[in-house]
């Protein structure tokens, strides 16, 4: 999904450097999720299992401009 590849692209590009290995182990694991549940959680379209609801999703979701509820 175009969308997501945007998002999680320019997310990868502005902070890969930055990202400790647990993070980097976590956004491998976002990158095996479907893009429109991905889509639908930034967009509150689908509630936000708790295993995805962690500190680093609210950051990817905090830079794409979405609020998480």
């Amino acid at each position: 999904m175009r969308e997501m590849d945007l998002i999680l692209g320019r997310f990868a590009d502005a902070q890969i450097a930055l990202l400790d290995d647990a993070e980097l182990d976590e956004l491998d694991q976002l990158l095996d999720e479907q893009d429109s549940d991905l889509l639908n959680w930034l967009t509150n379209q689908q509630a936000l299992p708790a295993d995805i609801d962690t500190p680093f999703f609210r950051k990817i979701a905090a830079f794409a401009g979405a609020t998480i509820r």
